[in-house]
């Protein structure tokens, strides 16, 4: 039979100096032991391995998250896929603010990521925030667009008189 260490022994910390890092470290330890409750089986030749999940249990598993995105000024709540990429939340909130994709710029914990980025590999959990910029070379074009338009509106004096 082989023995399983406790999340305890595994997240020891090396230095005993103070008592306040024994207990720092226990609370991490419950931590974990609460977010990865792993069951195991024990397979016909006596081997003891982790339980497999059926497909099912995986779709079950994969729920959707609520990531507060700031523009700023304002707040969206929007409910997505955990494995959802940054491409898919950019589509999701141009629908929300009104900005194509390709002018947003998300930002999680101070990295612009990028569109092929998945949510759940970088570690965006329930009630995250990310921050929503909008893209400056897009917004210098939209700026040299309008005063482009201002300046061709504008009348033109004839410098030949008939």
């Amino acid at each position: 039979m082989v023995k399983i260490p406790s999340p305890r022994r595994l997240f020891r910390s090396r230095s005993r100096s103070t008592s306040s890092s024994a207990g720092s470290s226990a609370d991490i330890c419950a931590m974990v032991a609460e977010h990865e409750r792993i069951e195991w089986e024990v397979r016909p030749g006596g081997m003891l391995v982790q339980k497999r999940r059926s497909p099912e249990e995986d779709a079950a598993a994969a729920d959707a998250i609520l990531v507060r995105v700031s523009t700023g000024c304002q707040w969206h709540d929007v409910s997505i896929d955990a494995t959802a990429t940054f491409g898919d939340l950019k589509v999701m909130l141009s629908l929300v603010t009104g900005l194509w994709p390709r002018e947003q710029r998300l930002l999680y914990r101070g990295k612009e990521r990028d569109d092929c980025e998945h949510l759940h590999m970088v570690g965006v959990q329930d009630k995250d925030k990310v921050l929503l910029l909008e893209d400056p070379a897009v917004k210098e074009r939209k700026l040299r667009s309008t005063t482009l338009a201002q300046l061709m509106g504008v009348p033109c004096h004839s410098f030949i008189e008939v």
